[in-house]
């Protein structure tokens, strides 16, 4: 599970859809594993304003990666914008966000839930969000739990 994916998901029980505590769920006895992605300094300006960076921050730091404390401040670049223009400084972030979030993929843990405590193991890094019957009631489709 890439690091990214953690920055949409929250909790699947019903009850903790109302609490901010479900987000960001939290990385419990990761396994983590470093693939090689191409670097693609466009798809990652594009995608940060869609980031909770308060989420991006918390999961960083429980895995061992620092961050910024503010959201890099980039500017976009549609299809027809070269990269060449990307400052040295932002240059540097775009590479480390891409190695936490593109390139670092959780095998084995589980994701815990801040308000209810429930663990969603990570198996072959897929984790699974089905709920045992005992959580109450449940989504339909539990794999639309984005945040």
């Amino acid at each position: 599970m890439k690091i990214l994916t953690t920055s949409f998901l929250t909790c699947a029980v019903k009850a903790c859809k109302s609490s901010p505590l479900s987000f960001p769920l939290h990385y419990k006895d990761a396994e983590l594993e470093q693939s090689d992605i191409a670097y693609n300094p466009r798809f990652l300006i594009n995608i940060l304003p869609r980031i909770d960076w308060d989420a991006v921050r918390v999961t960083a730091t429980e895995l061992g990666f620092t961050v910024p404390e503010e959201k890099p401040e980039l500017p976009a670049l549609d299809a027809s914008s070269s990269t060449d223009t990307i400052e040295p400084a932002d240059e540097k972030t775009l590479r480390e966000l891409h190695t936490l979030l593109l390139e670092t993929e959780v095998r084995e843990g589980k994701l815990v839930c801040g308000n209810c405590g429930h663990e969603y193991k990570i198996k072959e890094g897929i984790a699974n969000f089905l709920l045992p019957s005992h959580l109450g009631e449940f989504e339909l489709f539990p794999f639309c739990f984005l945040h």
